[in-house]
């Protein structure tokens, strides 16, 4: 199976090429997340699965979080 073609880096990463940052992919289902450093690496996910866990980080429910 091959990946998505649409990767997108994160407004929150500098600019220019070789910097460390998220990027991101979408299909019609399905969100990638990978870091640049190592693009082979990828986190596939639902759109509602990452809500629910971005809301539970910013109500500081997921263990860990200060």
């Amino acid at each position: 199976m091959t990946g998505p073609d649409n990767w997108q880096k994160s407004s929150f990463s500098g600019s220019g090429d070789g910097n460390a940052c998220l990027e991101l992919a979408s299909t019609p289902t399905t969100l990638h997340l990978r870091e640049s450093d190592t693009p082979t690496t990828v986190l596939t996910t639902t759109p509602t699965a990452l809500a629910h866990l971005l809301a539970g980080i910013r109500a500081h429910a997921v263990p860990g979080q200060a």
